[in-house]
């Protein structure tokens, strides 16, 4: 069961969120950026972020072992599921599942019938779990400076209001 993230999950988030950039990013970035990632830093932009009032999704009983942080895109009328990371000893166990369908039925309350959501195109893992949740491939890419090397990112979609 999901919950609303606080503030105090901070810690939690970053390691987390660290751990599954570690796992699912090593062959795409370079090994001295993950490696380096520092988990203070990334636990003082978590609380940053939530105390100015993003909407994140946790799963974890004692502890947080996945989140979906969703919101209003730039893109305007779309929603955006910003990332959605579950811890790599938890893969497999139907968090990532619960997590992405909590932030869709949040940006259907707030008004989206439409979402995107951007990812490496290497992470073939990733790719793979969203379409199998329903999210098509569309038109645009980007590519970004992550790590000190040019990644493409390409551009999932999925329609809200076909899911309820």
């Amino acid at each position: 069961m999901t919950r609303w993230a606080v503030v105090a999950d901070a810690p939690d988030l970053a390691e987390v969120h660290i751990t599954s950039w570690r796992h699912a990013y090593r062959g795409i970035l370079p090994d001295q950026f993950l490696d380096a990632m520092d988990r203070d830093r990334r636990a003082r932009w978590w609380e940053r972020i939530l105390a100015e009032g993003a909407k994140v999704h946790v799963v974890g009983d004692d502890r947080v072992v996945g989140f979906c942080h969703a919101g209003a895109s730039d893109d305007d009328g779309w929603g955006e599921v910003f990332s959605l990371y579950v811890h790599p000893d938890h893969w497999g166990e139907g968090q990532g599942r619960e997590l992405l369908e909590a932030g869709e039925s949040t940006l259907r309350r707030l008004g989206y019938e439409r979402s995107l959501l951007w990812v490496l195109r290497a992470n073939r893992r990733a790719r793979g779990f969203y379409e199998r949740h329903g999210w098509s491939l569309g038109k645009p890419i980007r590519v970004e400076d992550i790590g000190g090397v040019q990644v493409t990112e390409v551009r999932y979609e999925v329609d809200l209001s076909a899911k309820r």
